[in-house]
């Protein structure tokens, strides 16, 4: 499939930033003071219920049934210190619909699980490797100095900063 990319950009002088994804929509993210926007800890919720709803709608008409209404509930338990991390996520599909066949459901949901959903396959996994680095610009001189400064998964290798002019 290729690569993704993802961008935020500082709206402001509080905590809202102007998400744009890969395909060129924005989205607003925000704190809770500024409140114009998702938490991005919401939106990492909003996109595992967003990529199994695809999937199971998806094969859910492949299969001809008859939906009438479909929803996806995403609750999550999370680390009361910092970084406060998911520790659970319970995905509920809410389907309905005349002659629905509960098997084709269920069998909808395993399929997106454990086949097709990325983000629920990337959260699940534990393979992913998250480089942070940064790139700073001194607007003064020109000068660019870059560096990589942890990798977070299942290899650390942190890099040291390089000055590039």
């Amino acid at each position: 499939m290729g690569s993704r990319i993802a961008k935020v950009t500082l709206d402001g002088e509080g905590l809202r930033f102007v998400g744009t994804t890969n395909s060129g929509h924005t989205i607003v993210l925000d704190d809770g003071v500024g409140n114009t926007g998702g938490r991005p800890a919401d939106l990492l919720l909003l996109a595992l219920a967003g990529c199994t709803a695809f999937d199971v709608i998806s094969i859910l008409r492949k299969k001809r049934q008859d939906v009438a209404s479909y929803s996806v509930d995403a609750e999550s338990a999370q680390m009361a210190e910092h970084p406060n991390a998911f520790t659970r996520i319970d995905v509920i599909h809410v389907v309905a619909g005349a002659g629905l066949d509960p098997a084709a459901v269920a069998r909808a949901v395993e399929l997106s699980a454990t086949k097709y959903c990325s983000v629920g396959s990337t959260l699940a996994s534990g393979i992913t490797e998250t480089h942070h680095g940064y790139r700073v610009t001194d607007t003064a001189t020109g000068v660019e100095t870059t560096g990589e400064v942890v990798v977070m998964g299942p290899h650390l290798n942190p890099l040291t900063p390089t000055t590039e002019g």
